[in-house]
């Protein structure tokens, strides 16, 4: 991702944000329409104030530790259309439009290679 200077993230939303020990807070990302999961990433404050500024998303890679603009190497982007915060503050939703694929696999979600067996609910 080119440098740019980063926008700051607003203090009313910093302060509403629980993250973890590294400073992160999860994203789960669905597709506006369909509502379908489409994967989960992790943010920093950096990342979630450059989304909510530029309406494209941007992670945090935990692998390799540097902020992602989704789609800058893949052309398959996330074009933001809503970010909202959980109740207790340790979680985003963004709801976005997805062109192309979202996994870094090629399929159109994270959760399409592996469904695991689940018992029958019992009463």
């Amino acid at each position: 991702m080119a440098r740019v200077s980063s926008p700051a993230l607003d203090p009313r939303i910093a302060d509403r944000l629980k993250r973890d020990p590294n400073g992160l807070v999860c994203a789960v990302v669905q597709q506006h329409d369909t509502r379908e999961v489409l994967m989960v990433a992790w943010m920093n404050d950096d990342a979630l104030a450059r989304t909510l500024a530029t309406g494209r998303a941007t992670y945090w890679s935990r692998s390799r530790s540097q902020l992602w603009r989704k789609g800058d190497t893949s052309g398959h982007v996330q074009l933001v259309r809503k970010v909202s915060l959980d109740c207790d503050g340790d979680a985003l939703l963004l709801e976005v439009e997805q062109v192309g694929a979202a996994c870094h696999t090629g399929d159109r979600t994270c959760f399409e290679a592996t469904t695991l067996p689940v018992a029958a609910p019992t009463a």
